[in-house]
């Protein structure tokens, strides 16, 4: 969800809900700006006040070193790690921006984006791909005045979905409004997201889903280290500045540019 939509007070509740319930909590946090202003904005201990005290509730911000790529490796392991551990819900949350949905996406069972009821207008700043990946649409703060706001943004989610080409495991994506403050319509999201479960389980789907997404991260994992190596290999280190400065001043083309350090990489490989 976008900044300032709720999403670490919701995940406190939703996080009681379950802990309430039995269930051991990890919440992770993939964080693309952290890469330019060295510091996480999300996974924050402070406005989650409830689950940070608790013992079956594990909070882990965004590692604030690397690229988006690095981070959301790193998230994915840290998901093997959790469950490993005995964790049997993660959450992770992004801000929906960049890449970073994607990567989120590419490690989740459930995909749920979570909106703010404003002006009637809130589907304009909403790219198609990331409505296209949820599953589900919650509205939040559908409390005291914002009631019929967030009734009314709802239909307009629920109507935008109509137009959408049906998802890939079959199942309808739900929109549901919902306090985070207040606490209220936790639990028919927490069922709705139980129901996506048991559905995808008994289609093969979730299964399915999974290995892909293993298979999708190993080739990720790959194209990363390749990335590392190139930057840090010191003849890229050495010939880029004289390879960008011919791109600047028109005496190379970016494609030319490019196929120039690739084979002084691969040269230097031999």
């Amino acid at each position: 969800g976008v900044p300032g939509a709720g999403k670490s007070t919701s995940i406190d509740t939703f996080g009681m809900h379950l802990v309430k319930q039995g269930r051991r909590l990890a919440v992770l946090a993939i964080d693309p700006s952290s890469e330019r202003s060295g510091g996480s904005i999300l996974g924050d201990k402070t406005r989650m006040e409830q689950l940070s005290r608790e013992k079956n509730a594990f909070i882990r911000p965004s590692p604030s070193a690397g690229s988006l790529g690095g981070v959301a490796r790193k998230t994915r392991e840290t998901i093997v790690l959790c469950e490993a551990a005995g964790f049997d819900t993660i959450f992770v949350e992004t801000v929906g921006v960049g890449q970073s949905e994607t990567a989120v996406h590419s490690m989740v069972d459930f995909f749920l984006l979570i909106q703010l009821a404003g002006t009637g207008d809130e589907l304009q700043g909403i790219k198609r791909g990331i409505m296209e990946m949820a599953d589900a649409i919650v509205i939040n703060k559908a409390d005291g005045d914002n009631i019929d706001k967030a009734n009314l943004a709802a239909t307009h989610f629920r109507n935008a979905l109509h137009l959408f080409p049906p998802t890939e495991s079959g199942w309808r994506p739900k929109v549901l409004t919902y306090s985070g403050f207040y606490g209220l319509g936790i639990k028919e999201i927490w069922d709705m997201v139980d129901e996506y479960r048991h559905f995808a389980t008994d289609s093969g789907y979730f299964e399915e889903k999974r290995q892909r997404q293993t298979k999708w991260w190993m080739y990720e994992s790959i194209n990363e280290a390749l990335k590392n190596s190139f930057y840090q290999s010191e003849a890229i280190r050495s010939l880029r500045p004289e390879v960008e400065s011919d791109i600047l001043s028109d005496r190379l083309s970016s494609f030319v540019g490019a196929q120039r350090l690739l084979d002084a990489y691969f040269k230097s490989l031999k």
